[in-house]
């Protein structure tokens, strides 16, 4: 099966680059990290890009495009760090007044934590008795609370999966960009046949990821959903850690953009069902599709 992009689709995904790279550059970057703050002023322009309302009815004042609109969005999300409650206030527009423009910050309540809980304006779910936790990601406040119950919404994991591809994306990017540029001995680190190896598998994992995550997106079944966010976690956590090796020991510093990316990767492997759950629904769908087999040639 061959995936090309329309050219409205690859409009939308330029148009949300060029809107991040002005508004969430580098420089933006490491400010938020000294100081973790939602940017209302971004989250306003996210509303009037239409990141929000993207999947809300025209009828209804949206944009009216689809999952896999959507996920040219966040995948973009994921590759510029962009911090902030973006699953749950996308998934609020519509019926949380507010959160399509982007006048309104919401959180949600995930597997026993919440991400960006004091700066939201609305918190789906019972956060009460939320506690601190300290986030290994400087960009993503956490507060814990008690867990019940839940299976995770198939789009909150996609969209997840998609941030994740981003993330992926960028680390293969500045793993290939440090390999080009950092010399030892006399020539690019990149001639060395380990850090080719890296490279090489960097961008394998990645394109196994985006493969597997815009299928998800186009048939929207649990288990293709479930599958490329088991994927897209590998290609984001691996990928950073790859990454991180290439880099040498500079990747661990506060002045290089390589850690954050895997410790953003850390964080969102907790949301949204996580791997557990993504492995048990893989692994239903598999043994049901085999028992159906074994039955027929019975």
């Amino acid at each position: 099966m061959r995936f090309q992009l329309t050219e409205d689709q690859r409009a939308l995904r330029a148009g949300m680059r060029e809107v991040l790279a002005r508004r969430f550059g580098p420089d933006a970057l490491r400010r938020s990290v000294a100081r973790p703050r939602l940017d209302r002023g971004l989250w306003r322009a996210l509303g009037d890009a239409g990141f929000f309302a993207l999947r809300v009815p025209e009828a209804d004042g949206g944009v009216g495009l689809g999952l896999p609109e959507a996920v040219l969005l966040f995948e973009e999300a994921g590759r510029a760090l962009l911090p902030g409650p973006l699953l749950a206030t996308h998934l609020a527009a519509g019926t949380v007044p507010g959160a399509a423009s982007g006048e309104t910050v919401v959180a949600a309540v995930d597997g026993g934590l919440v991400e960006w809980l004091t700066e939201a304006d609305v918190v789906l779910g019972d956060a009460g008795g939320a506690v601190p936790l300290r986030s290994v990601d400087p960009l993503t406040p956490l507060h814990r609370v008690p867990p019940g119950a839940r299976t995770a919404d198939p789009v909150a994991v996609l969209l997840t999966a998609a941030e994740q591809l981003g993330t992926a994306t960028r680390a293969c990017e500045l793993a290939a960009q440090h390999a080009r540029t950092r010399e030892q001995f006399g020539q690019p680190i990149g001639a060395f046949q380990a850090v080719k190896h890296l490279c090489a598998e960097l961008l394998v994992r990645v394109e196994v990821a985006r493969a597997a995550v815009y299928a998800a997106a186009v048939t929207a079944d649990p288990a293709d959903i479930a599958a490329a966010r088991l994927l897209a976690d590998e290609a984001a956590v691996r990928g950073a850690r790859d990454c991180l090796q290439v880099h040498g020991g500079m990747g661990f510093t506060w002045e290089a953009e390589v850690h954050l990316l895997l410790k953003r990767a850390w964080v969102r492997t907790r949301r949204a069902g996580f791997d557990t759950e993504s492995e048990e629904l893989l692994a239903a769908d598999l043994l049901a599709e085999t028992g159906g087999e074994a039955s027929r040639l019975r």
